[in-house]
Formats: structure tokens, sequence, C-alpha cells
């Protein structure tokens, strides 16, 4: 890490170990990028590992939903780690490549599904103008439901502190798939 010294495992103390060892023993299975960063700070690790692991995992949108949430959040963010590690899986879970690659350009995609555009749709406008229309909001309640909204709203939020952490503290990169074009302008993702 650039900005904050990095961390060996045998020099965590008790409380940083036991949180260490419960993102160890979760779903992630890994401790890398922010959680990296947190750690230093183990009250913050703790409570973000936790709506982390709720925001990823526990809500009520399948895979490809939650993905899309998370790399239109990490695309306006331009955190070019977050984008490397979720681009694939939203591909795995089910969304276009092409609409993946047209979100990396900062531009809105023109889904086929009216739940991924909904999601899609509703993420962006929450990034980008850090509010959603009436027409945004009804559309997302009317395909998803009032728990969706709710858990895009969690899922943009946490994973807005997640980019902020690693443009922050400068977390590099650690692959060079999927490399995340320079965009200054992110309101062609929106639905004018």
């Amino acid at each position: 890490m650039t900005r904050i010294k990095d961390w060996k495992v045998e020099d965590l103390s008790p409380e940083q170990k036991e949180i260490h060892d419960t993102i160890l023993n979760g779903p992630r299975g890994h401790v890398v990028g922010p959680l990296r960063v947190w750690l230093n700070n183990p009250g913050l690790a703790k409570s973000a590992q936790t709506v982390g692991a709720y925001a990823r995992y526990g809500t009520c949108l399948p895979q490809s939903l939650s993905e899309l949430a998370i790399i239109t959040t990490g695309r306006v963010w331009s955190s070019a780690f977050e984008w490397l590690h979720h681009a694939p899986l939203a591909i795995e879970g089910g969304i276009d490549p092409k609409h993946v690659e047209t979100i990396s350009l900062g531009k809105r995609p023109i889904f086929e599904d009216v739940k991924e555009q909904s999601v899609f749709d509703f993420a962006a406008e929450a990034n980008v103008l850090k509010n959603v229309t009436d027409k945004t909001y009804k559309t997302l309640i009317d395909n998803l439901g009032d728990n969706a909204a709710i858990d895009i709203v969690g899922i943009c939020g946490y994973y807005s502190l997640i980019s902020m952490t690693l443009n922050v503290f400068k977390v590099p990169n650690d692959t060079k798939e999927w490399p995340l074009p320079e965009v200054s302008d992110f309101k062609g993702m929106l639905n004018n």
C-alpha cells in the first residue's frame, strides 16, 4: 500500500487477528484491498466487514444485479481495484460483457432485461446525482420491490466506502486484467 503501512499477520493485535480470521474464514476467503487498510483500525474493520458481508452476500438481489450495482459504483468512483475484482464477477453472474464494457466507458448500456436496466439506472443516478429521480425510483420498485431499493442503496454506499478507501490510500491493483479507461464526466451513464 502506498499511503499506509501494510502489516504482517504475526504483527496484528489480538483484536485485529480476530477480525482478520473472521474475514479469512468467511465467504471472502482472503484479506485484500480496503480490508487491509481498515484492519489498521479494528473498530472500522469489524463494522465495515460485517456490512460488507451483507452487501455482497446477503441482499435480496441475485449475484448479477448485485454485481451490476457494485461495478456501477466502482466505475463512477474510478476505482480500478474495485473494477478489476468485480467486472469479471458481474459477467460470471450473467451480465452481458458488452454492457460491462459500456459501463467501463462511463456510458449507459441498454439492457434487454428490465430488472438489469432498473438496477443500473438506480445505481447510476444514486452515484452520479447523489439521488434518484421519482421515475427511476418507481421503475425499480415496480420491478424489484422496496427491499431491493434499500439493498441497492446499501450496496452503493458500502462500495463507495470501499472505492474511497482504495483511492485515498492509493491501494495498487493486484491484476492487470480489466483495465478501467479514464473518464471524467459520468453524465453519459444517466437516462436523459
